[in-house]
């Protein structure tokens, strides 16, 4: 239901954007009869400014018959998916030696502040001079993801129990069960949730590094030659699948780390303890 609310909100925009034509339409099918023009208002909407959903649509339904369609989806994937992954690890990495050491995130919590405060645009134009533009999403999307992950692993890390650490001291616990049983589960949900937000966080930075330094298969390349060329359906449409492609992946994703928090929740650790 709200989808349908959505589109016909597009919908009524779209008529608006191009009320002359609506307006030139209707005058012919009241004095001829003829609803051809009216039904191509409908369809089309303003197709320059907005096009009306039935012809972004048709647009997408065109584009997803054709071989580079599916070869530049799987492209854009593999950056964010590569970048991600990367920026996951080293977040990850740098939270546990900056919560072993003092002196350690006393050096490294400044540059990663900057790196989360700094504008995207200017990091995707610094590494565009420094490395092959085929890279640059990936290395934009893994800076994008590495403060997300780093303040919620530390965070987690922090929030620890303080009562089952010395509970696990009491027993003489090795570090590497302390580590499994205490650790894990308690900075499992914060990663989880850094990995949900983060994900969204890589798309967003990884198509706008795209757009930018436009690599030979790339959505953010099309998306910015829809722009030069003034085909706003196709600009549409490559934005829809930019969409669509972010649901899927952070709904299989939500499901993965869903199942990896209950297979390691609190209960399994208070009862392995």
């Amino acid at each position: 239901m709200p989808i349908l609310f959505w589109l016909l909100v597009w919908e009524c925009a779209a008529l608006c954007a191009g009320h002359r034509s609506l307006s030139t339409a209707w005058t012919a099918w009241q004095q001829t009869g003829d609803p051809s023009g009216l039904l191509t208002c409908l369809w089309e909407g303003q197709a320059f400014i907005l096009p009306a959903p039935p012809r972004v649509a048709q647009e997408l339904l065109e584009l997803v018959g054709t071989v580079d369609f599916w070869r530049t989806a799987a492209a854009s994937l593999c950056r964010v998916f590569a970048g991600a992954a990367v920026g996951v690890g080293l977040g990850t990495a740098l939270a546990a030696i900056t919560s072993i050491s003092r002196w350690a995130r006393l050096l490294f919590a400044p540059a990663v502040k900057v790196v989360r405060a700094a504008p995207v645009a200017s990091f995707i134009i610094l590494v565009l001079l420094w490395a092959d533009r085929n890279w640059v999403p990936a290395i934009i999307a893994a800076l994008m993801v590495l403060p997300v992950v780093w303040g919620n692993v530390v965070q987690g890390v922090d929030s620890t129990d303080a009562q089952l650490l010395e509970l696990s001291r009491a027993y003489g616990f090795s570090r590497r069960r302390t580590l499994t049983l205490v650790y894990v589960p308690s900075v499992l949900p914060y990663f989880a949730a850094a990995c949900r937000t983060s994900l969204g966080l890589a798309w967003k930075a990884g198509v706008a590094a795209e757009v930018l330094c436009l690599p030979k298969l790339a959505i953010g390349t099309q998306v910015s030659n829809a722009k030069t060329y003034l085909e706003t359906p196709a600009l549409f449409a490559w934005t829809l699948t930019v969409l669509f492609l972010s649901f899927v992946v952070e709904g299989v994703l939500g499901r993965l780390l869903g199942r990896l928090e209950r297979g390691k929740g609190g209960n399994d650790r208070a009862g392995d303890l």
